[in-house]
């Protein structure tokens, strides 16, 4: 997959963006041949900043939905229902996508603003408000649970993430698959967790399986919302 960022540069970036309270946390590496080299870790208020950074990213990975089924439907996208099915007991660490009517029509404040209890709802609409079908060349849609599983020579971890076995089940992953990756997770990032530093660094590595074109997609059929966004997970 080539780079989006020019002519001139000896490599490429790609970037594990996970949705916090405080913001988009991004972990990032350089990518030149085989040498993978992470970055500090740095948060960012909406996902344009993500999109604005220069050098601009070859791939980004991402824990919130990219498609939405329409209407009042109950149904599940494929996408959630297959990582639920593969992750077994961790399938509550997939939630269900929203449909698109659900995501838009919440209750507005006085200011004009949407008012919700969940803060996932705003970072959803922040990423469904700046990507288009062309935007799926760099961005995609993956669940750190999926890409523990793969880290984790396609098993589900043995502990909760809420847990400190879980905690340190998944550092001890990190460190043992990903060369480089304490820069990320020994980051300081005021107002972010230790657990929200692992998910990015486990999208981090899911994005560099998705440049090297070695990432599973579920489903393996693709499939479009009414939009023409793919609505897919990857890992």
């Amino acid at each position: 997959m080539p780079s989006h960022q020019g002519p001139n540069l000896p490599y490429s970036v790609v970037a594990g963006v996970v949705a916090t309270p405080a913001g988009w946390l991004l972990a990032s590496a350089k990518l030149r041949g085989a040498t993978f080299a992470p970055e500090e870790a740095m948060l960012f208020q909406t996902f344009r900043e993500v999109l604005d950074v220069r050098p601009s990213f070859a791939i980004v990975v991402v824990n919130v939905p990219i498609g939405y089924l329409d209407g009042s439907t109950t149904e599940q996208r494929t996408c959630d229902r297959d990582a639920q099915v593969l992750l077994g007991d961790h399938a509550r660490e997939v939630r269900d996508a929203p449909t698109r009517s659900l995501l838009f029509e919440r209750a507005i404040g006085e200011d004009g603003t949407f008012v919700d209890v969940d803060f996932l709802y705003e970072r959803y609409r922040d990423v469904a408000q700046e990507i288009s079908p062309s935007n799926q060349r760099v961005v995609y849609e993956g669940n750190p649970a999926l890409s523990f599983y793969q880290l984790n020579g396609n098993q589900s971890l043995l502990w909760s993430s809420d847990s400190e076995d879980g905690r340190n089940e998944r550092q001890t992953v990190l460190e043992l698959k990903i060369p480089g990756i304490r820069r990320v997770l020994e980051s300081a990032v005021a107002d972010v967790t230790q657990s929200e530093l692992h998910n990015a660094a486990a999208l981090l590595w899911t994005a560099r399986r998705v440049y090297g074109h070695s990432a599973t997609r579920l489903p393996s059929d693709g499939e479009w919302d009414s939009e023409g966004l793919r609505m897919e997970l990857v890992m």
